[in-house]
């Protein structure tokens, strides 16, 4: 579920990410950088983010200081979930600017990043809380890794590989086995992401749900299922000589063995995404999507 409410937090210091990878991202990372100093921002970056600029002193990604306000993403959505994963948790607000293709997850466009920042330092803004995916993955040796996932966990055959065979269980009770070229479990946030393009349903983020979209079903009868965010999602795979993987996001994977166990229910934290713009899901939709247009 989400919220629209306004945080009273001031921001004096920020923490920035910037996809690194066009020629003009280390000149807008840098003209960033110089904008927050004349703010009296105190900023720090990410190390692929410093290094752009030309600084020594970058931290890591995946493990962001928690004594921040703020994180500035500056890229497209692959950008914003990478950042995600270790802001949500620890509660941090997220404000996307797109300088990608699409840019569904985030709230300004480039030529929008320094009136929305000034509006974001007056305290014009609001916080979206959108709902989290707990990941937790128990592995063969007996070690659990846990995520925490904004949009979505896909399990899928390799390039090679035949239909599988992948039980779904909510709150102990058996569902079904699909057997299909792979499963979808996505927030309504992710319900816009891989689920939309596999023919499941668009899920306002509002709601507090989960989606279970199987993809490329062996049979008509499996169709996408929606369940309350109240429940846990028990997911084993059967199928023994197929090369499978999971994967978190669309960004961090690995195999997905039978005799291993998923379990996915709600996260304790939401994501927090800064809004400026005052667009709407359904404007977002039409926008970026271009929905409803003939």
């Amino acid at each position: 579920m989400t919220s629209n409410s306004k945080d009273s937090r001031t921001i004096r210091s920020v923490v920035v990410v910037a996809k690194i990878g066009p020629t003009e991202s280390p000149r807008i990372a840098s003209t960033l950088a110089e904008w927050l100093d004349r703010k009296g921002i105190d900023a720090r970056y990410d190390s692929e983010t410093a290094t752009a600029i030309r600084r020594s002193d970058g931290v890591s990604r995946d493990n962001l200081p928690p004594d921040v306000d703020l994180a500035i993403v500056a890229g497209g959505d692959g950008t914003l979930l990478s950042v995600a994963r270790s802001a949500g948790p620890q509660g941090i607000p997220i404000l996307g600017i797109n300088f990608g293709s699409l840019g569904f997850l985030t709230e300004l466009q480039a030529e929008e990043m320094f009136a929305g920042l000034e509006a974001v330092i007056a305290g014009r803004y609001a916080i979206d809380e959108r709902q989290t995916l707990r990941v937790r993955y128990r592995r063969r040796n007996g070690d659990i890794r846990e995520y925490a996932v904004l949009n979505d966990v896909v399990v899928t055959k390799s390039a090679l590989a035949r239909m599988i065979d992948i039980e779904v269980k909510v709150d102990g009770e058996y569902v079904a086995t699909y057997t299909s070229d792979g499963l979808i479990l996505a927030t309504p946030t992710g319900s816009t992401a891989y689920n939309l393009s596999a023919g499941g349903p668009i899920l306002d983020p509002r709601m507090g749900a989960f989606v279970v979209s199987p993809i490329c079903p062996h049979t008509m009868t499996y169709r996408p299922l929606v369940v309350p965010r109240s429940v846990r999602l028990d997911v084993s795979l059967h199928s023994q000589d197929e090369e499978v993987y999971l994967t978190i996001d669309g960004q961090v994977g690995f195999p997905f063995y039978p005799e291993e166990e998923l379990s996915i229910d709600d996260h304790p934290q939401p994501v927090r995404l800064l809004r400026v713009a005052g667009l709407s899901f359904f404007e977002v939709l039409r926008r970026k999507l271009h929905w409803g247009e003939r």
